[in-house]
């Protein structure tokens, strides 16, 4: 070494190298796709408080189907990544197709109850006769988009296991731009097209997914081919092998849709306080995504490096490179909360909305600040401790926090204290801590770390 000069060691050097190929083009795609978000939001704004409430509480719903997909490709990365750490092509191929088949299972269901029974599910959140219809006939359109969604999130997942994350974001940027450019024109009736409102901006949802995914599949094929990788297609399994996928996707998949259904039990909160209340929670959506998007790359990182090295056998470099991707969530999350409270006195005069809903976005956004720090280090925390297939702390962790604590908060805060809408947010967002303080003393215990 040179004197005065600072050597950076290698295993140091392979990490950040290895984070930033998955961790920036994740967080580019979150990012992109939350930006254009507030752009919809914007636009689908112009069209008052009803169609704002109608389209979150839609969303909502759709939001289920989202985190059980979401389950699903996330089981695929645990297992791709193990896997290729182990350098079984053939258990890679088999992992592959066999979550691609869960998926399109799950795309089944969810469409036939959106598009048979809108009114009937989105009536659970609200009282109010026209946010229901508006949010039927948006979900109705909507659920068209469930089939490319589960594909692309197949794919994505496996391509981020072999740092092509590239790919995801450049399908993402695409389909955000499609998505925004057709709200535009179907919202607003333009380029020869009608006025459409709420259903432009669910049928401009459709064809940009439809667009990503395409194009998502295309560039797979293409990089398929040129580096030769190898998925042999296998979906049967034995039965010892059922049993591993079982014991890993059925926590995973409880979890995500307990929840998912806790998240929507807010929303039904939300909901019942009024609908400028609702509004204003559904105006906050855009601007949480961004700041979570920004750091979900690091989740996701965590994921796909943890469980590289535990499919290497490797558990001291897991558990090391596992505390510096959560010093850094942390940081980085620090910094975000603090421009959302410097910031959202502009944001919120985006939207031509009461000055009342205005006022609420203001709070709740203020509120959304002080627990994101701890919302980001439990996404970060999840990735870890399932990247050894260990998904039933997870699923435990998250029951404990949504059931046992966050719904009861909320329905407290709401209807026996009748507390204002960013009070009952910051509340019931105090699972949130109870998640990371159970999440910290089993990622301490180290018998998360599991090889495949």
């Amino acid at each position: 070494m040179e004197k005065g000069k600072l050597v950076i060691p290698e295993e140091n050097r392979e990490f950040k190298k290895e984070l930033l190929q998955i961790a920036v083009p994740v967080t580019l795609q979150c990012l992109m796709q939350s930006s254009f978000s507030v752009v919809d939001q914007i636009m689908t704004g112009q069209l008052g408080s009803i169609s704002i409430a109608g389209i979150g509480i839609g969303g909502k719903f759709a939001s289920i189907y989202s985190v059980v997909i979401a389950a699903v490709a996330s089981v695929a990365g645990i297992m791709i990544a193990q896997y290729i750490g182990k350098k079984d092509t053939k258990e890679v191929g088999r992992s592959f197709y066999t979550n691609l088949a869960v998926s399109l299972i799950i795309v089944a269901i969810f469409t036939s109850l959106s598009m048979m029974i809108p009114s009937q599910i989105l009536g659970l959140y609200t009282n109010d006769d026209a946010t229901v219809q508006k949010g039927a006939e948006y979900l109705r359109i909507y659920a068209l988009s469930f089939l490319p969604v589960a594909v692309m999130s197949i794919f994505s997942a496996y391509l981020r296991c072999v740092q092509a994350a590239k790919i995801p974001l450049y399908a993402s940027i695409f389909a955000s731009i499609a998505n925004t450019v057709l709200n535009y024109v179907l919202i607003f009736g333009k380029a020869g097209f009608p006025v459409m409102g709420v259903k432009g901006a669910a049928w401009a949802s459709v064809i940009a997914q439809l667009l990503g995914c395409i194009v998502t599949v295309f560039l797979f094929m293409i990089l398929h081919r040129k580096r030769l990788w190898k998925i042999p297609f296998e979906i049967r399994r034995d039965k010892e092998q059922m049993k591993q996928y079982l014991v890993i996707f059925m926590p995973l998949l409880v979890c995500e849709f307990f929840w998912s259904l806790g998240e929507n039990v807010y929303a039904s909160i939300y909901g019942h306080v009024g609908t400028k209340a609702f509004a204003a929670m559904t105006l906050t959506n855009p601007l949480q995504a961004l700041v979570i998007g920004a750091l979900s790359g690091v989740a996701q990182a965590a994921g796909v490096m943890i469980g590289k090295r535990l499919g290497a056998d490797n558990t001291k470099s897991a558990y090391q490179d596992a505390k510096k991707l959560m010093y850094t969530g942390l940081l980085c999350s620090i910094l975000l909360s603090v421009m959302v409270v410097v910031f959202n006195k502009y944001y919120v005069l985006i939207f031509p909305v009461e000055e009342e809903v205005r006022q609420m976005t203001r709070h709740l956004l203020i509120a959304y600040a002080l627990v994101a720090p701890v919302k980001v280090q439990n996404m970060i925390l999840g990735g870890i401790l399932r990247s050894g297939g260990r998904t039933t702390y997870v699923m435990v962790i998250d029951l404990i926090g949504t059931w046992i604590f966050g719904v009861p908060l909320g329905l407290l805060a709401a209807f026996v204290f009748q507390l204002p809408i960013a009070a009952v947010y910051f509340v019931l967002s105090m699972e949130e801590c109870i998640r990371v303080m159970i999440s910290l003393v089993i990622f301490k215990k180290k018998k998360w770390m599991h090889r495949l």
